[in-house]
């Protein structure tokens, strides 16, 4: 280590494992990462990802400062203050001759990983009016949401296995040890798993796919792709008539626990064997020993959400959960109390939760959690007429890529829009459309504290680490550029940033009822800080900023523990496990059952070097295992003439790609798997690195009709394709 060079603490923000890692830095510029031993959560556990974190930190093709389209259509520099006075002039004329609707706002996963992320774009969204609101979450994420809604009255109430302390966990759809988790936030979850193995407990993964994570379990359930939620049924149904369900205290909290079984009573383990491709014995078997167990878990993630029936998988995961007496107990699957959320209450009815409070304009689809359907957004902005979005404001977004039918979108952006806004750090496949880019600055120069992903912890936990770099001069705080981005479309273009955090803090005052004399006694140097410090006083462990600036690894508050009945916000006050919308899906399953399964079908996959579009630009994560090939079974390739390293072509639905063939037993016969995130192949981006591994862009193969109709997810899964060697 050289004389100048010094260390510093940083949460790493490159997955939802939010491991703790200490940076060494030189001058201004990060040389290295490695895992903080000290923090409170990760105790020193870091990946490819966090070992990057210099190299995306000083990636050269990042934004540095903000690009403006000129009258040639060209994008070049411009200073801060051209890029918001451009926008004060467009967006506010926009609404103001076509009402708010002519605007979309679009969230991609980026900015859960930031604090100005997670803090201002619920402002941005009121201040604009618009229902028009398209997120990554109706890519992956959004079934469970909308079943824990139902069921608990709360769409983000999501129970989480509580890997250090369950004797069996279910894994169905998930890869934890490559993904390093989703919805479940747990450093080190692969040593977790490994952990829970050596005290004598069973780990169980269903998956189509051998992945890292089946290699380690006890066993592996190689299912057909998309039908987890007839397998899921068909475990319940065993417990429900063997007389094996046992909800304990649960019973008390449970409305509908009567209808239940009648309304499984056709997913026997005979009756899906054939559409899961797993015997009714293995089944049976499965509910068995989950209902054994001393204590368990089911934990399920994007192969079970992103299929047809996403919706009812998630459900059915935590009436497993519910059934077997696990749901809200040590070991099992409790609720998460981060330090930032409100202050429990007294157990009371709530206002539910409520799917179709509006439509999307063209297609009818129903909104959920307040989002419609992100495979929707081209149509919205391409359909003539009332209400069609006009202008687009996209934060740490790429659904060029990330949404079905990339192609389609490109054209509706480059073609039918009369402004759009980029918040992003790249020139990207979509921010390459924007008529203003306003970039962030790299992470090692902003603050972070994990608003959602505490919310997802296996252990309750509290952490803050401040910029361990100055800001370089030229650039703009990404809080600033929020703040300022939101005067600049509500009308108050000119008003110093720091109102809109006055505001956001003095409503959340009055929201809680507490004393107007608090906004004088926040601390911190920034309005996210002081808004932070807001929301730790608040919340359920009356913290302070102060408080964790002492404790820079972090402070322990102690293992899940029980909730219910505290959490539920249903309208009866209960467990609601039958709610009506699941119900009426529920005939739907059931016509799944005569179906006959294509021949071949597609399934995506992780890799534990990448977080889909947005980090194949770090040259230190590309290659190895980082590759986009499509895997095939031994058996398919032989019968389809495919050589392994040759290039195929896979087409379905929206379209055809083509690939290296990678032929694998990993996957399972009458399956072929391509990676998300790829295709960087568009021309006009600025990621050097990327465009010279672009891969080809999965989604592509998909024409965005199919979705999950509870949550308007599109169907990223188990999509039936055709593969033959690429002539």
């Amino acid at each position: 280590m050289s004389h100048d060079s010094r260390t510093a603490l940083r949460i790493c923000p490159l997955c939802e494992a939010t491991c703790g890692l200490t940076l060494t830095i030189e001058g201004t510029t990060v040389t290295g990462a490695r895992g903080d031993r000290d923090d409170i959560f990760s105790r020193g556990f870091i990946c490819p990802k966090g070992a990057s974190f210099g190299g995306l930190d000083g990636d050269p093709d990042r934004l540095r400062v903000p690009l403006v389209r000129g009258e040639d259509g060209e994008l070049r520099e411009a200073t801060w203050a051209e890029a918001f006075d451009r926008i004060a002039d467009r967006i506010p004329a926009l609404t103001g001759a076509h009402g708010p609707q002519a605007v979309g706002v679009v969230l991609g996963n980026p900015n859960v990983h930031t604090m100005a992320g997670s803090l201002y774009p619920p402002l941005l969204l009121a201040a604009l009016r618009t229902r028009n609101v398209f997120t990554a979450s109706t890519l992956d994420q959004m079934p469970k949401h909308v079943s824990s809604g139902l069921l608990f009255g709360d769409a983000h109430a999501i129970p989480v296995p509580d890997l250090d302390r369950t004797d069996h966990l279910l894994l169905i759809g998930a890869n934890p040890l490559e993904s390093n988790g989703s919805l479940c936030t747990a450093p080190d979850f692969p040593g977790r798993l490994k952990a829970l193995r050596r005290r004598g407990g069973t780990l169980t993964v269903i998956d189509p796919r051998r992945t890292r994570t089946a290699r380690l379990a006890d066993r592996h359930v190689a299912i057909r792709p998309g039908a987890d939620a007839l397998l899921l049924a068909a475990m319940a149904h065993v417990l429900l008539r063997e007389k094996l369900a046992d909800p304990g205290p649960l019973a008390e909290h449970l409305e509908g626990a009567d209808e239940l079984d009648a309304a499984l009573a056709d997913f026997t383990p005979d009756a899906v064997a054939a559409a899961c491709d797993v015997d009714a014995a293995t089944i049976t078997a499965l509910a068995r020993e989950l209902a054994a167990a001393p204590t368990a878990a089911v934990y399920a993630r994007i192969g079970s959400c992103t299929v047809e029936h996403g919706t009812l998988a998630s459900w059915l995961v935590d009436v497993l959960n519910i059934l077997t007496g696990n749901l809200d107990r040590p070991g099992g699957a409790l609720f998460p109390l981060s330090a930032t959320a409100r202050a429990p209450r007294a157990a009371a009815p709530g206002k539910g939760f409520a799917l179709g409070r509006w439509a999307s304009r063209v297609s009818g689809h129903p909104e959920a959690k307040g989002e419609l359907p992100t495979a929707a957004l081209a149509e919205e902005i391409e359909t003539p007429g009332e209400g069609r979005i006009r202008a687009l404001v996209v934060l740490a977004a790429n659904p060029v890529l990330s949404a079905p039918d990339g192609d389609r979108l490109d054209a509706a952006l480059a073609g039918r829009l009369d402004f759009m806004v980029s918040v992003d750090p790249y020139l990207n496949e979509t921010s390459r459309h924007a008529d203003v880019v306003l970039p962030p600055p790299p992470p090692s120069q902003s603050a972070h504290f994990d608003f959602a992903f505490n919310s997802f912890a296996v252990h309750n936990q509290v952490r803050y680490t401040p910029a361990p770099v100055p800001l370089e001069d030229g650039r703009m705080d990404e809080s600033e550029i929020h703040a300022r981005l939101i005067l600049a479309v509500s009308g108050m273009h000119g008003a110093p940033p720091s109102a809109v955090d006055d505001l956001a803090i003095t409503t959340a005052i009055t929201r809680a009822g507490a004393p107007e004399e608090l906004a004088g006694e926040l601390t911190g140097e920034s309005g996210p800080e002081r808004r932070l410090d807001l929301m730790l006083r608040l919340g359920p462990y009356g913290l302070t900023l102060e408080e964790l600036l002492a404790h820079p690894h972090g402070i322990d508050l102690g293992p899940l523990k029980p909730r219910v009945p505290e959490i539920l916000r249903t309208r009866s006050g209960r467990i609601e496990l039958l709610p009506a919308p699941i119900a009426a899906d529920l005939p739907r399953l059931r016509r799944a059952l005569g179906e006959s399964p294509a021949p071949l079908v597609l399934v995506g996959r992780r890799h534990l070097r990448s977080n889909n579009s947005w980090m194949h630009n770090v040259g230190s994560l590309s290659g190895g295992s980082n590759v986009c090939t499509l895997q095939i079974h031994p058996d398919d390739a032989a019968r389809l003439g495919l050589v392994d390293g040759a290039t195929v072509r896979i087409e379905s639905a929206g379209g055809g790609v083509e690939a290296p063939a990678e032929i694998t037993d990993t996957v399972r016969s009458g399956v072929v798997s391509l990676p998300h995130g790829w295709g960087h192949s568009r021309p006009g981006t600025r990621m050097s690195v990327a465009a010279a591994h672009p891969g080809v862009n999965v989604n592509q193969l998909l024409d965005g009709t199919l979705l999950d109709p509870l949550s308007g997810t599109a169907v990223l899964n188990a999509i039936p394709v055709t593969v033959t060697p690429s002539p």
